[in-house]
């Protein structure tokens, strides 16, 4: 006690009795405790040397003990059907996506987009950590590069269009880059299905609109030639549909539809391409794919873009456009990785969004060195490649004293399978052994690089020749398929079909019935209101920062949604996790 009241005294009086600035100080800290202070400070900046890059190197850690079954688990019939599904299903909406690119900036050409989907093919099925991502040209990037276009030639004197390209991409990539190391993936955490759900309505409308958008600029080349165009259109949707619905009825052999649900969208696509070399179609003269030469690239430039040589104004232009490109990937392409990994799908092996962010900037850099579109993460397209892969088998029977069994049931097995087409059931132990649910799914790196190195394929001159015969209609009816396929999963089209549909036909145990009919109102209304703005801006001049509304869902989902009359159960009805704890164990778990 004495020690401890006289250090007190000793200090004041030390201050007191310091009268001249030349009076050494008597209140310095000892040795021992500036030695301590040193310590703790040279542990804090280790501690924060040891976060930089942590993401990064778990991701790479988890993964690397898989990499070979990555590889020997392709030896599965599975991964044909989903290599032959998810290559016209990336390849021709990606070509179609970049017709108004192509023919705006006169800068690219269908070879560029092939280089672009093989090359993200490659090197995230051979060096990602996330295989089952399917990465390729999207809508919106072809969104992105036309806005610079048309920026670009309001000045009056405008910089090389490609060299511009270059430094954006560049970057981006650098951003990508910093967000992998300092570990900002841990942000999809905050990510739920209520950003999913309103980004994958609007991409499901992007995709219904260009297949109109493709309709109608065949008018130019003649009426019957559009006419020829919107039958081969229509030909295509309802042969997709017809394929998916026979997959879901109890007809035919379980192999039969299997196959239905497997093949049925190539066969129809193929079937409407013929039709228009069929009897008095030939004589329309429809619209078709424009092919170029065997890899070469638009106009016979060199693959190579001199970036560099940009004029130095332009550099520091070019980086707010890198800021919103990599505000658009990092949506996009994660939320694209979760909706692949959904909660739907069983999957064993560890996801990597920090390191396969990394690999984006990589692509991202690249694309602007050989002068193509930058891939990403393509969202339709996102679970199509998983669901293609599930293995399906019979539940476990369990509590078989009660003579039942809960689980997650699918009662046939189908070609589209989202998170909401599972019904919960019980049923009788003495139920038809058809039943069958998901049981694996085979996660491997093969179906990415195969459906890869076809587009690489397809740039010989003979495939090219077959490739330029593809009707421009029936394009737009992949898009249609493709679109309204995605909407049915969605989240949004789920509750408002809930909305209109009569409750004594809707069963007991429905979730939505727990939600008051005003507050699901509400709920639907916000991601409506978050399309709608997200939409409309991309119908206008300003369309190049829609990446930034699109980032804008998640603080209205995490700060403004809650302070709403929702209670705790209705939002854990209305909203959840996109994608499984196991998932989302790479960025920090989910809240």
């Amino acid at each position: 006690m004495e020690d401890g009241s006289r250090l007190p005294t000793r200090r004041n009086s030390s201050v007191a009795s310091r009268d001249t600035p030349f009076d050494a100080p008597t209140d310095l800290p000892s040795p021992t405790g500036l030695s301590n202070t040193l310590r703790g400070t040279m542990r804090t900046i280790c501690s924060r040397l040891a976060f930089v890059g942590a993401g990064v190197f778990h991701d790479v850690k988890a993964r690397l003990p898989w990499y070979l079954s990555d590889w020997t688990d392709a030896w599965n019939y599975r991964v044909i059907p989903a290599v032959a599904l998810i290559f016209f299903s990336n390849v021709l909406p990606g070509i179609a996506f970049s017709l108004d690119l192509i023919e705006t900036t006169n800068q690219y050409g269908i070879a560029e987009v092939l280089v672009s989907t093989f090359m993200a093919a490659f090197v995230f099925s051979v060096f990602g950590a996330q295989p089952l991502t399917i990465a390729g040209v999207t809508g919106p990037i072809t969104v992105f590069n036309k806005t610079i276009y048309n920026i670009l030639t309001t000045q009056s004197d405008p910089p090389n269009y490609l060299h511009f390209v270059g430094w954006v991409y560049l970057w981006a990539a650098i951003i990508h880059w910093v967000t992998a190391v300092l570990n900002w993936c841990n942000f999809l955490k905050y990510v739920t299905l209520f950003s999913c759900d309103t980004f994958g309505f609007y991409v499901s409308w992007i995709y219904l609109q260009y297949g109109v958008q493709v309709i109608t600029r065949q008018f130019s080349a003649g009426f019957v030639s559009a006419t020829v165009g919107i039958i081969l259109a229509i030909l295509m949707v309802l042969t997709s549909f017809i394929f998916q619905s026979l997959s879901q009825r109890p007809y035919f052999h379980r192999i039969i539809r299997q196959f239905f649900a497997d093949y049925g969208m190539p066969i129809s696509l193929v079937a409407a391409s013929a039709m228009a070399y069929w009897g008095r179609f030939r004589s329309a003269d429809v619209v078709t794919l424009p092919v170029g030469g065997a890899f070469q690239a638009a106009n016979g430039r060199p693959w190579l873009v001199k970036f560099w040589e940009l004029d130095g104004k332009w550099v520091g232009i070019a980086l707010p456009f890198g800021i919103i490109l990599w505000i658009l990937f990092f949506f996009d392409h994660n939320v694209s990785s979760l909706i692949a990994q959904g909660s739907q799908f069983p999957l064993r092996k560890p996801p990597g969004f920090h390191y396969d962010f990394f690999l984006l900037g990589i692509t991202t850099f690249i694309a602007g060195l050989i002068g193509v579109p930058a891939p990403n993460g393509l969202i339709p397209q996102a679970p199509i490649h998983t669901t293609a892969l599930l293995v399906m088998g019979p539940p476990a029977r369990d509590n078989e004293e009660n003579g039942y069994v809960a689980g997650r049931v699918d009662p046939v097995v189908t070609p589209h399978l989202e998170k909401r087409e599972y019904e919960v059931a019980a049923y009788q132990k003495d139920a038809p052994r058809s039943i069958e649910i998901p049981v694996a799914v085979v996660e491997q790196r093969v179906s990415n690089l195969a459906q890869g190195a076809l587009c690489l394929v397809l740039l010989t001159g003979p495939l090219l020749h077959i490739l330029g015969l593809i009707p421009r209609g029936v394009i737009a009816g992949l898009f249609w398929f493709m679109g309204a396929d995605a909407l049915q999963g969605n989240g949004i089209t789920h509750k408002l079909l809930y909305l209109i549909r009569d409750k004594s036909l809707t069963a007991a145990d429905e979730p939505l019935r727990k939600v008051r009919s005003s507050r699901l109102l509400l709920f639907v209304g916000i991601q409506l209101v978050g399309f709608g703005v997200t939409f409309a801006v991309t119908q206008t001049v300003a369309a190049i920062a829609f990446p930034v509304v699109i980032l804008l869902l998640v603080p209205v989902r995490a700060l403004l949604v809650p302070r709403l009359p929702f209670t705790p159960g209705e939002l854990s009805i209305l909203d959840g996790p996109t994608a499984s704890p196991h998932t989302m164990e790479s960025v920090g778990g989910s809240l």
